[in-house]
């Protein structure tokens, strides 16, 4: 039986570097959640503002990272409370990313909806160079809002 948990930004980046394929922990967060299954945490989301300026309107919440050791049912439970969670603080819409050749199978669960696919590329510009340390794929934006 899986179980919700608070969590520190602290915790959440260490078990976000000992287990998500693709990408290092984010910088900082608004919130995040972890899920355990009696034992140990299994599971760890982490709630943010949008890294897109666009989205970044005060009633939009990011979902930056959402990692799990592989147990079943744990990333649906973590992206359903994650938007529990940001619509009990005033948000009106959640959105996340995965890479194209993600399925997205929790997301669904959850009530995510696909709204738009991304070029792709790095944010490396020449007025801002920066170093790239996640995959340039194309992305797909993905959201949630009330019905």
């Amino acid at each position: 039986m899986l179980e919700l948990q608070p969590i520190t930004l602290r915790e959440a980046s260490e078990f976000i570097t000992q287990h998500h394929r693709h990408h290092i922990p984010p910088r900082g967060w608004k919130f995040g959640v972890a899920v355990n299954d009696g034992s140990e945490v299994v599971g760890v989301i982490t709630v943010g503002r949008p890294v897109a300026r666009a989205y970044d309107d005060g009633y939009t919440a990011e979902i930056t990272r959402c990692c799990t050791n592989g147990h079943k049912n744990a990333a649906s439970k973590l992206y359903a409370a994650a938007w529990r969670a940001a619509r009990a603080m005033g948000y009106r819409r959640i959105i996340t990313y995965t890479l194209t050749k993600e399925k997205g199978i929790s997301l669904v669960a959850s009530g995510f909806k696909v709204v738009h696919q991304t070029r792709g590329g790095s944010w490396s510009c020449k007025s801002r160079p920066r170093v790239d340390k996640h995959p340039l794929d194309q992305k797909l934006l993905w959201e949630i809002m009330p019905q």
